[in-house]
């Protein structure tokens, strides 16, 4: 029993010896010698129980070209020490991968570029052999620009940046992109510095935009804005450029820190607008095209370089509220006049209406106040006609102007659209653009008439005038009356109807039946005549007193006015 037992010492050196028994080489690179080819399979020697086989293409272009032979030493990476068939498991390419980490995580901590190979397409992208190592080159990190071509790059050895590597997930992504960019920016800077504002070079036109194009200055691109390209209005860059033209451009403004180029084509022109407001005075008639047509106006182009505008109430001098498109057209040749130049702003006025003659003018001449006129109604308003007349203008016809008797509401019921009238011009207003005309003008008023005695040759009506007049209309409030030899109408109010307050009742009269009336109110302005039977009974009873008797001499007032009853009929 004393012999089996073990002592301490005994146990550390045999749990020594089972350590020594696993191989430390697995998942380590080693040196092999390449002891037999067999087809396309290399035999390697690494010192271990059993020989290890490697495909001859994991040896890349060493073993395809065949300097990979019997005795030759390589580098391997042991996986297995021993497989299910008893023999250990080796790869080259292991190898090569874990020498190629070490080496790019060094240039990746200094942040070098490194060398590799474009050898496949996959999803998103394409896979980059960096010596052994397989990265990723997403499809964005090829080129500055979207490349359509692939084919020229690949199995081309070229310079890349990593971006990114996580050896846990054995992922390393690098960008060709970064590479040419800072070429890029190293050509740029040092092109930019040799670049001064004013100085003219040459250039290739690169891309065309609607707002412009690039110009390519020999490694770095400058704008040339849609408006330096000519002093005339370009509308697209496309209309004077073509895509791989040469052209000489003048360098506008330079910015060192952001390495963007202005460019101007029109500066190596004369300023057309230089002395300007000497070559078109304003009044002055031109001739031009018009370029241009916007919702406010038209632009007309009168040399190359110069255009003015035509603003829309410019247009026409009766047609408001038109687009201008329905005016003129692009490239029709009209005549206009200057209204304003303005130098400092580039800019000016131009007038198309002005080169015709002002159509309120010429009515004014032809048809002075006074005048009459016939027209079409063209429109119908709650306060008048308009009226369409010579020239292509209108006249306006007011409520007030239709009728000297009646209500112009009531009047302008006898009007429609498309109706022929004749009417008298009252005013024409050159400045306002405005025509007054009248209708009841046409006639004379018969207010004014029946206030001079015109009527009938008599002596006008006026305030205490006796009058003749015909009953028209009776209403519980008096009766309506028109005065006989006139148009004029007068309404008598039931208290006006007679002295006494029994014979006050309109219905005691007729319509057709004839009175006498005494005028108690006569006003011009108004147009209104008062009337009055109660008052006219009055006047004639101080009348009769006065001239046959007083009631004081004890005769009374029935035998007074007896007595002037009969003076009257010995009269006649």
């Amino acid at each position: 029993m004393a012999n089996q037992t073990v002592s301490a010492e005994d146990f550390e050196s045999l749990l020594m010896e089972s350590f020594q028994d696993i191989d430390p080489v697995e998942g380590t690179v080693v040196k092999g010698t390449v002891v037999a080819i067999e087809k396309d399979l290399a035999i390697i020697d690494v010192g271990l129980k059993t020989e290890g086989r490697v495909p001859m293409k994991e040896f890349g272009a060493a073993g395809r070209d065949g300097t990979i032979t019997v005795g030759s030493e390589v580098e391997v990476y042991v996986d297995r020490v021993e497989n299910a068939m008893g023999e250990a498991v080796l790869s080259r390419e292991k190898a090569r991968r874990e020498e190629s980490w070490v080496r790019l995580e060094a240039l990746y901590e200094k942040n070098e570029k490194v060398e590799g190979q474009i050898f496949n397409q996959v999803k998103g992208g394409f896979t980059v052999d960096l010596d052994g190592a397989v990265a990723f080159l997403p499809r964005s990190q090829v080129d500055i620009r979207p490349i359509r071509d692939i084919a020229p790059l690949m199995n081309v050895a070229q310079p890349f940046q990593i971006l990114k590597m996580d050896k846990r997930r054995g992922n390393i992504v690098v960008s060709r992109r970064a590479i040419l960019e800072e070429s890029r920016a190293e050509q740029r800077s040092e092109i930019v510095q040799q670049l001064e504002e004013g100085q003219v070079v040459e250039g290739v036109v690169k891309n065309i935009t609607d707002y412009g194009a690039f110009v390519d200055l020999g490694g770095i691109d400058g704008l040339l804005h849609v408006t330096d390209i000519a002093w005339r209005r370009v509308n697209h860059p496309n209309e004077v450029l073509n895509i791989g033209e040469t052209i000489k451009v003048q360098i506008i403004r330079v910015n060192q820190e952001s390495h963007r180029i202005s460019l101007g084509m029109k500066q190596l022109q004369a300023d057309p607008w230089e002395g300007i407001a000497a070559k078109y005075p304003v009044e002055a008639k031109f001739t031009g095209r018009v370029t241009n047509i916007t919702d406010y106006g038209a632009f007309v182009e009168l040399e190359p370089g110069i255009e003015g505008l035509i603003h829309v109430s410019e247009m026409s001098w009766t047609k408001k509220n038109v687009h201008p498109g329905k005016i003129v057209s692009t490239s029709q040749e009209v005549e206009v006049v200057v209204l304003e130049v303005d130098p400092d702003k580039r800019r000016i006025s131009l007038g198309l209406k002005q080169t015709l003659a002002n159509p309120w003018e010429s009515f004014a001449d032809k048809f002075p106040v006074g005048a009459e006129i016939e027209g079409e109604v063209k429109n119908k308003t709650e306060f008048g006609l308009f009226i369409g007349l010579d020239g292509d203008v209108d006249g306006m016809v007011h409520l007030s102007d239709l009728d000297w008797n009646r209500p112009g509401e009531e009047a302008l019921e006898d009007y429609n659209r498309g109706d022929i009238v004749k009417a008298k011009v009252l005013d024409v207003d050159i400045e306002k653009e405005r025509i007054s005309l009248g209708i009841k003008q046409l006639g004379s008023d018969p207010f004014a008439d029946a206030a001079a005695g015109a009527a009938g040759g008599g002596d006008g009506l006026r305030k205490g005038a006796v009058v003749t007049a015909t009953v028209t209309a009776v209403t519980d409030g008096g009766i309506e009356v028109q005065i006989a030899d006139t148009d004029l109408t007068a309404f008598i109010r039931r208290a006006d109807l007679s002295r006494d307050r029994e014979d006050q009742r309109p219905e005691r009269f007729a319509v057709g039946e004839k009175l006498d009336a005494r005028i108690t109110q006569f006003d011009k302005k108004t147009r209104r005549i008062g009337m009055s039977i109660k008052a006219l009974e009055i006047a004639e009873e101080k009348e009769a007193v006065a001239q046959y008797g007083s009631s004081d001499s004890g005769a009374s007032l029935g035998d007074i006015l007896g007595a002037a009853l009969k003076g009257q009929k010995e009269e006649k």
